[in-house]
């Protein structure tokens, strides 16, 4: 085991305790793949919701896994820091990933995601013609919009992608600074309302895709401006999504992730599908910096005085750290 991955005795001896148990090792399995809640959990395992509480109990007194909470919701997933953490994901990795049992529970885990998808999709498409407006139930749109152009600049860019564009927006504010502008949505009924937006507003450099935001439908290495806004809380695993995105950047390529700050209003998970009630700086910084970029702004946009109610909107600014060795003009190669 390297140096880093060292542990006390007693800690690697709670560990093995922990997790020497079937239940508590599937689990642990689980909680590698995806952050779930108990009722999640219970779902998967079939088993009574005390029985796989008493589990992850132990597992988080053992230091293998954390949690989280956010409202009336707690969130589990796989510890990512502290001294059981290594020793964690050295367990999982030992596990053989044919195994019976793993199989059957990453099954039922793909059905509790594809719930969740479905619920999104369900509200996407039922918000679709008033998507605008659902926006700026929350801090003044012209505010966030005028904070992320004050972010990125002028321009002018080679090519800029929005992830989750919805509406389409921030295509509108974004393409006119740009050569070719994307656009990338997992809902048909928003593509439309963003397609008809475009279509009213004349753009004509700007593009519209259907695509999962985990497997982008664009070339890699291509986009010298990537925006995520107001999509992280949807998500399921927002650092999965945020790698995708800096696989689409270029050498010096900068991404703009834009969202809530930590809050409580429930409404927006059990009416809105937010899966997150906003997000800490240091979760999101930690996020970029783990795939592979370089926080070089962070800001905070809260409620001025007559603004009550309103949520505070956080802005990051990353960088992709790599050197631009040859910036090729786009009319060299096309958009994928």
């Amino acid at each position: 085991m390297p140096q880093s991955q060292h542990a006390p005795f007693d800690v690697i001896l709670n560990g093995l305790t922990a997790a020497g148990e079937a239940t508590r090792l599937r689990l642990l399995a689980l909680l590698a793949e995806a952050e779930l809640t108990v009722s999640e959990l219970v779902t998967i395992l079939g088993q009574s919701q005390p029985r796989v509480s008493r589990h992850l109990k132990l597992l988080a007194e053992a230091g293998l896994v954390e949690r989280h909470r956010e409202g009336s919701w707690v969130f589990f997933f796989m510890s990512q820091s502290g001294q059981a953490a290594g020793f964690a994901r050295d367990i999982v990795a030992r596990l053989a990933p044919g195994d019976a049992h793993l199989l059957a529970d990453r099954a039922r885990l793909a059905e509790v995601r594809q719930a969740r998808a479905e619920q999104a999709a369900r509200y996407f498409a039922s918000h679709a013609a008033n998507w605008d407006e659902v926006r700026a139930m929350h801090l003044p749109e012209e505010r966030v919009e005028a904070a992320i152009l004050e972010a990125v600049g002028t321009g002018p860019f080679n090519a800029a992608l929005d992830l989750g564009t919805g509406a389409g927006r921030m295509l509108e504010i974004l393409a006119p600074l740009a050569t070719r502008a994307v656009g990338v949505d997992q809902s048909p009924q928003m593509l439309s309302v963003a397609r008809a937006r475009l279509e009213r507003i004349g753009l004509r450099n700007a593009q519209l895709r259907q695509g999962d935001i985990y497997a982008l439908p664009v070339e890699p290495d291509f986009y010298d401006l990537v925006v995520m806004h107001q999509v992280l809380h949807y998500l399921d695993d927002p650092l999965r999504a945020i790698r995708e995105a800096t696989r689409a950047l270029r050498p010096g390529g900068r991404l703009v992730i834009v969202d809530f700050a930590p809050h409580e209003e429930e409404s927006l998970r059990s009416v809105h599908a937010h899966r997150r009630l906003g997000f800490t700086a240091e979760e999101v910084a930690g996020y970029m910096t783990a795939a592979g970029l370089e926080v070089s702004m962070r800001r905070d946009l809260a409620p001025e005085p007559g603004e009550g109610g309103k949520l505070t909107v956080s802005l990051w600014l990353g960088r992709d750290r790599r050197v631009i060795a040859d910036p090729l003009p786009l009319t060299a190669r096309e958009v994928a």
